[in-house]
Protein backbone atom coordinates (compact mmCIF):
# COMPACT_ATOMS: atom_id res chain seq x y z
CA UNK A 1 0.00 0.00 0.00
CA UNK A 2 1.83 3.24 -0.99
CA UNK A 3 -0.21 6.42 1.08
CA UNK A 4 -2.20 9.32 -0.93
CA UNK A 5 -0.11 12.13 -1.06
CA UNK A 6 -1.78 14.97 0.77
CA UNK A 7 -0.77 18.01 -1.41
CA UNK A 8 -1.04 21.31 0.62
CA UNK A 9 -0.25 23.31 -2.47
CA UNK A 10 -3.74 22.34 -4.62
CA UNK A 11 -5.92 22.54 -0.83
CA UNK A 12 -4.09 25.94 -0.04
CA UNK A 13 -4.24 27.45 -3.51
CA UNK A 14 -8.42 26.27 -3.48
CA UNK A 15 -8.64 27.98 0.56
CA UNK A 16 -7.27 31.45 -1.11
CA UNK A 17 -9.75 31.52 -3.98
CA UNK A 18 -12.51 30.53 -1.00
CA UNK A 19 -10.90 33.78 0.79
CA UNK A 20 -11.30 36.09 -2.13
CA UNK A 21 -14.97 35.10 -3.37
CA UNK A 22 -15.53 35.88 0.00
CA UNK A 23 -13.43 39.17 0.81
CA UNK A 24 -14.99 40.20 -2.89
CA UNK A 25 -18.58 39.22 -1.07
CA UNK A 26 -17.53 41.34 1.78
CA UNK A 27 -16.22 44.37 -0.21
CA UNK A 28 -19.63 44.66 -2.30
CA UNK A 29 -22.13 44.07 0.50
CA UNK A 30 -20.82 45.77 3.56
CA UNK A 31 -17.95 48.65 2.06
CA UNK A 32 -15.56 46.44 3.94
CA UNK A 33 -11.95 45.90 2.72
CA UNK A 34 -10.12 43.55 5.56
CA UNK A 35 -6.26 44.89 5.98
CA UNK A 36 -3.48 43.04 7.24
CA UNK A 37 -0.47 44.53 8.94
CA UNK A 38 2.93 42.24 8.84
CA UNK A 39 5.64 43.73 11.30
CA UNK A 40 9.22 42.52 10.31
CA UNK A 41 12.18 43.51 12.74
CA UNK A 42 15.78 42.53 11.02
CA UNK A 43 16.47 41.34 7.73
CA UNK A 44 16.67 37.39 8.32
CA UNK A 45 16.44 36.13 4.82
CA UNK A 46 13.94 33.20 5.70
CA UNK A 47 11.66 35.94 7.51
CA UNK A 48 11.83 37.97 4.22
CA UNK A 49 10.29 35.19 2.18
CA UNK A 50 7.72 34.46 4.25
CA UNK A 51 6.86 38.12 4.76
CA UNK A 52 7.04 38.57 0.60
CA UNK A 53 4.72 35.82 0.46
CA UNK A 54 2.04 37.41 2.97
CA UNK A 55 2.42 40.01 0.77
CA UNK A 56 1.46 38.80 -2.15
CA UNK A 57 -1.11 36.44 -1.11
CA UNK A 58 -3.01 39.59 1.08
CA UNK A 59 -3.48 41.37 -1.97
CA UNK A 60 -4.26 38.74 -4.95
CA UNK A 61 -6.72 38.11 -2.25
CA UNK A 62 -8.17 41.36 -2.61
CA UNK A 63 -7.63 42.35 1.11
CA UNK A 64 -5.06 45.34 1.64
CA UNK A 65 -1.96 44.94 2.39
CA UNK A 66 0.52 46.85 4.85
CA UNK A 67 4.10 46.20 5.82
CA UNK A 68 6.06 47.29 8.39
CA UNK A 69 10.10 46.88 8.35
CA UNK A 70 12.16 47.47 11.11
CA UNK A 71 15.59 47.33 11.86
CA UNK A 72 17.12 44.97 14.17
CA UNK A 73 18.74 46.90 16.88
CA UNK A 74 14.98 48.66 17.14
CA UNK A 75 14.36 49.49 20.58
CA UNK A 76 11.48 47.78 22.48
CA UNK A 77 9.30 50.95 22.88
CA UNK A 78 9.07 51.81 19.39
CA UNK A 79 8.14 48.51 18.13
CA UNK A 80 5.05 48.83 20.70
CA UNK A 81 4.15 52.24 20.00
CA UNK A 82 3.95 50.87 16.10
CA UNK A 83 1.62 47.85 17.24
CA UNK A 84 -0.52 50.61 19.37
CA UNK A 85 -0.51 52.38 16.49
CA UNK A 86 -2.06 49.60 13.98
CA UNK A 87 -4.09 48.46 17.04
CA UNK A 88 -6.05 52.46 16.60
CA UNK A 89 -6.06 52.05 13.30
CA UNK A 90 -9.42 51.42 11.74
CA UNK A 91 -7.76 50.03 7.99
CA UNK A 92 -6.06 47.28 10.20
CA UNK A 93 -7.89 44.14 11.32
CA UNK A 94 -4.98 41.54 11.56
CA UNK A 95 -1.65 42.45 13.20
CA UNK A 96 1.27 39.69 12.56
CA UNK A 97 4.52 40.36 14.07
CA UNK A 98 7.01 37.86 12.26
CA UNK A 99 8.94 35.52 14.69
CA UNK A 100 11.27 34.84 15.96
CA UNK A 101 12.12 38.61 17.02
CA UNK A 102 16.04 39.14 17.90
CA UNK A 103 16.86 38.61 21.03
CA UNK A 104 17.26 42.16 22.34
CA UNK A 105 13.41 42.19 22.14
CA UNK A 106 11.18 40.86 24.53
CA UNK A 107 8.55 38.49 22.78
CA UNK A 108 6.20 37.61 25.11
CA UNK A 109 5.58 41.97 25.76
CA UNK A 110 5.18 42.42 22.03
CA UNK A 111 2.35 39.52 21.56
CA UNK A 112 0.72 40.73 24.35
CA UNK A 113 0.67 44.44 22.76
CA UNK A 114 -1.43 43.11 19.80
CA UNK A 115 -5.05 44.07 20.12
CA UNK A 116 -6.58 40.32 20.90
CA UNK A 117 -9.52 41.18 18.12
CA UNK A 118 -6.74 41.71 15.60
CA UNK A 119 -4.08 38.70 16.58
CA UNK A 120 -4.29 36.83 13.65
CA UNK A 121 -1.15 34.94 14.64
CA UNK A 122 -3.64 33.13 17.90
CA UNK A 123 -0.85 34.03 20.22
CA UNK A 124 -2.55 36.55 22.38
CA UNK A 125 -3.26 34.66 26.17
CA UNK A 126 -6.79 36.13 25.36
CA UNK A 127 -6.73 34.11 22.34
CA UNK A 128 -4.73 30.84 23.87
CA UNK A 129 -7.33 30.88 26.66
CA UNK A 130 -10.68 30.98 24.77
CA UNK A 131 -9.28 28.53 22.75
CA UNK A 132 -8.56 26.26 25.39
CA UNK A 133 -11.93 27.20 27.04
CA UNK A 134 -13.48 26.05 23.68
CA UNK A 135 -14.83 29.43 22.98
CA UNK A 136 -14.71 31.53 19.78
CA UNK A 137 -11.05 32.62 19.06
CA UNK A 138 -8.56 33.20 16.32
CA UNK A 139 -6.37 30.39 16.38
CA UNK A 140 -2.66 29.97 15.50
CA UNK A 141 -2.54 29.39 11.45
CA UNK A 142 -0.67 26.49 11.00
CA UNK A 143 -2.37 23.77 13.49
CA UNK A 144 -5.79 25.46 11.52
CA UNK A 145 -4.21 24.94 8.60
CA UNK A 146 -3.48 21.03 9.35
CA UNK A 147 -7.18 20.76 10.18
CA UNK A 148 -8.23 21.69 7.04
CA UNK A 149 -5.43 19.08 5.57
CA UNK A 150 -7.15 16.37 7.45
CA UNK A 151 -10.12 17.03 6.85
CA UNK A 152 -9.40 16.62 3.04
CA UNK A 153 -8.88 12.80 4.05
CA UNK A 154 -12.02 12.78 7.01
CA UNK A 155 -15.15 14.75 6.28
CA UNK A 156 -15.28 14.21 10.53
CA UNK A 157 -12.75 13.32 12.77
CA UNK A 158 -15.12 12.65 15.51
CA UNK A 159 -14.01 9.61 17.88
CA UNK A 160 -11.16 9.06 16.08
CA UNK A 161 -7.78 8.98 18.33
CA UNK A 162 -5.05 11.47 17.36
CA UNK A 163 -1.72 12.06 18.90
CA UNK A 164 0.31 15.54 18.44
CA UNK A 165 4.08 15.09 18.99
CA UNK A 166 4.52 18.32 20.21
CA UNK A 167 3.83 20.70 23.05
CA UNK A 168 4.94 24.26 21.20
CA UNK A 169 2.30 28.02 22.23
CA UNK A 170 2.33 27.94 18.40
CA UNK A 171 1.39 24.52 17.14
CA UNK A 172 1.20 21.12 19.72
CA UNK A 173 -1.10 23.12 22.41
CA UNK A 174 -3.54 24.79 20.05
CA UNK A 175 -3.91 21.59 17.64
CA UNK A 176 -5.05 19.54 20.33
CA UNK A 177 -7.72 22.43 21.72
CA UNK A 178 -8.53 22.44 17.34
CA UNK A 179 -8.64 18.48 17.36
CA UNK A 180 -10.81 18.38 20.98
CA UNK A 181 -13.55 20.75 19.17
CA UNK A 182 -13.87 18.39 16.37
CA UNK A 183 -14.29 15.70 19.13
CA UNK A 184 -11.38 13.65 18.45
CA UNK A 185 -9.69 11.60 21.32
CA UNK A 186 -6.59 13.60 22.13
CA UNK A 187 -2.64 12.42 23.36
CA UNK A 188 -0.53 14.66 23.23
CA UNK A 189 3.28 13.57 23.74
CA UNK A 190 6.80 14.95 23.03
CA UNK A 191 10.20 14.10 22.89
CA UNK A 192 10.19 13.12 26.60
CA UNK A 193 7.65 10.96 26.28
CA UNK A 194 7.90 7.26 26.82
CA UNK A 195 7.11 4.47 24.94
CA UNK A 196 6.53 7.14 22.08
CA UNK A 197 6.12 4.10 19.47
CA UNK A 198 3.43 2.56 21.21
CA UNK A 199 1.39 5.60 21.39
CA UNK A 200 1.55 6.24 17.92
CA UNK A 201 0.81 3.38 16.84
CA UNK A 202 -2.62 3.45 18.13
CA UNK A 203 -3.29 6.57 16.51
CA UNK A 204 -6.09 7.04 13.48
CA UNK A 205 -4.42 10.78 13.21
CA UNK A 206 -0.76 11.35 13.56
CA UNK A 207 0.58 15.16 13.59
CA UNK A 208 4.63 15.53 14.03
CA UNK A 209 5.27 18.72 15.33
CA UNK A 210 8.54 18.21 17.82
CA UNK A 211 11.38 20.07 15.42
CA UNK A 212 13.52 16.43 14.89
CA UNK A 213 14.22 15.40 11.61
CA UNK A 214 12.72 12.30 10.86
CA UNK A 215 11.78 11.25 14.26
CA UNK A 216 8.69 9.36 13.82
CA UNK A 217 9.25 6.06 11.82
CA UNK A 218 7.55 4.41 9.51
CA UNK A 219 6.60 1.16 11.85
CA UNK A 220 5.53 3.24 14.60
CA UNK A 221 2.66 4.32 12.20
CA UNK A 222 -0.95 2.70 12.20
CA UNK A 223 -1.83 0.79 8.98
CA UNK A 224 -3.77 3.11 7.57
CA UNK A 225 -3.64 6.37 9.37
CA UNK A 226 -3.16 9.72 8.31
CA UNK A 227 -0.09 11.33 8.77
CA UNK A 228 0.57 15.20 9.41
CA UNK A 229 3.73 16.64 9.11
CA UNK A 230 4.56 20.26 9.78
CA UNK A 231 8.76 19.60 10.50
CA UNK A 232 10.79 21.67 8.28
CA UNK A 233 14.39 20.27 8.51
CA UNK A 234 17.21 21.28 6.42
CA UNK A 235 19.89 18.51 6.10
CA UNK A 236 22.61 17.52 4.23
CA UNK A 237 21.78 16.41 0.39
CA UNK A 238 23.70 15.62 -2.73
CA UNK A 239 26.40 17.98 -3.93
CA UNK A 240 26.46 19.86 -0.69
CA UNK A 241 22.66 21.29 -0.86
CA UNK A 242 20.72 21.39 1.88
CA UNK A 243 17.59 19.54 1.28
CA UNK A 244 14.16 19.68 3.47
CA UNK A 245 13.04 16.84 5.59
CA UNK A 246 9.67 16.73 8.03
CA UNK A 247 9.37 15.37 11.61
CA UNK A 248 8.74 12.05 10.16
CA UNK A 249 10.27 9.42 7.65
CA UNK A 250 8.58 10.22 4.89
CA UNK A 251 9.45 7.25 2.57
CA UNK A 252 8.92 4.69 5.37
CA UNK A 253 5.17 6.22 6.51
CA UNK A 254 4.43 6.48 2.88
CA UNK A 255 4.52 2.62 2.83
CA UNK A 256 2.45 2.43 5.63
CA UNK A 257 -0.13 5.38 6.38
CA UNK A 258 -3.21 5.68 4.12
CA UNK A 259 -2.35 9.31 3.49
CA UNK A 260 0.63 11.52 4.47
CA UNK A 261 2.13 15.22 3.93
CA UNK A 262 5.12 16.06 2.04
CA UNK A 263 8.09 17.97 3.20
CA UNK A 264 7.88 20.81 1.43
CA UNK A 265 4.48 21.15 -0.21
CA UNK A 266 1.80 20.16 2.43
CA UNK A 267 1.48 22.01 6.00
CA UNK A 268 3.82 24.76 5.16
CA UNK A 269 1.44 25.87 1.53
CA UNK A 270 -1.43 26.10 4.34
CA UNK A 271 -0.05 28.55 6.70
CA UNK A 272 -0.55 31.66 4.36
CA UNK A 273 -3.50 30.60 3.39
CA UNK A 274 -5.08 30.57 6.89
CA UNK A 275 -3.68 33.53 7.70
CA UNK A 276 -6.06 35.45 5.12
CA UNK A 277 -8.84 33.47 6.45
CA UNK A 278 -7.67 34.61 9.99
CA UNK A 279 -7.80 38.62 8.67
CA UNK A 280 -11.01 38.05 7.06
CA UNK A 281 -12.60 36.47 10.18
CA UNK A 282 -11.32 39.30 12.15
CA UNK A 283 -12.23 41.63 9.80
CA UNK A 284 -15.94 40.74 9.91
CA UNK A 285 -15.86 40.54 14.04
CA UNK A 286 -14.47 43.80 14.57
CA UNK A 287 -17.36 44.78 12.55
CA UNK A 288 -20.34 42.79 14.21
CA UNK A 289 -20.65 40.65 10.61
CA UNK A 290 -21.35 36.97 10.20
CA UNK A 291 -18.75 34.67 10.04
CA UNK A 292 -17.54 33.77 6.94
CA UNK A 293 -17.89 31.33 5.14
CA UNK A 294 -14.92 29.80 5.05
Amino acid sequence: MTARIIDGKIIAAELRVRVAEEVARVKRDNGLTPGLAVVLVGSDPASQVYVRSKHKQTQAAGMASFEHVLPADVAQGDLLALIAKLNRDPAVHGILVQLPLPKSLNTEAVVNAIDPAKDVDGLHPNNAGRLAGGLAALSPCTPLGCIILTKSVHASLEGMEAIVIGRSNLVGRPLVQLLLNENATVTIAHSRSRDLKQLCARADLVYAAVGRPEMVRGDWIKPGATVIDVGINRMPGAGGKDRLVGDVAFAEAQNVAGAITPVPGGVGQMTVACLLVNTLRAACAIHGLPKPAV
